[in-house]
């Protein structure tokens, strides 16, 4: 059973900083597409970023504040967030798909096979 856990939401002030992180189990991670992405309250659901390999893919919200990375033998993606925003705050949800969810940008829709069950994440001005 593929399982994906969220850690690492907390209550911050803006400007501050945050890293995230998706433990992955259930079968081998190495060849697929992990994302992060995040909901706000009477939001739809959005993508915030992607990891293939060496290949990384940022929403324009976020690029040059957040920076995905995983740790294949962690088992383990983190996100890392600075100069947190008031807008930033969110549930923040793990997915994983097949590695063409990254090429394709269908990862971008949220249409991922897995899901972690989110972590909240408040950003207070």
């Amino acid at each position: 059973q593929v399982q994906l856990l969220e850690s690492g939401g907390s209550t911050v002030e803006a400007g501050g900083s945050l890293r995230l992180s998706c433990v992955r189990s259930g079968y081998t991670f190495s060849n697929y597409c992990m994302g992060w992405y995040r909901q706000a309250p009477g939001k739809e659901r959005e993508g915030v970023a992607a990891i293939y390999t060496e290949h990384t893919y940022y929403a324009d919200s976020v690029k040059g504040r957040f920076t995905i990375s995983e740790d294949n033998a962690a088992d383990t993606v983190y996100l890392q967030m600075d100069n947190l925003k008031p807008e930033d705050t969110a549930v923040y949800y793990c997915g994983a798909d097949r590695a063409s969810a990254c090429f394709t940008g269908s990862w971008w829709s949220g249409s991922m096979d897995y899901w972690g069950k989110g972590t909240l994440v408040a950003i207070s001005s």
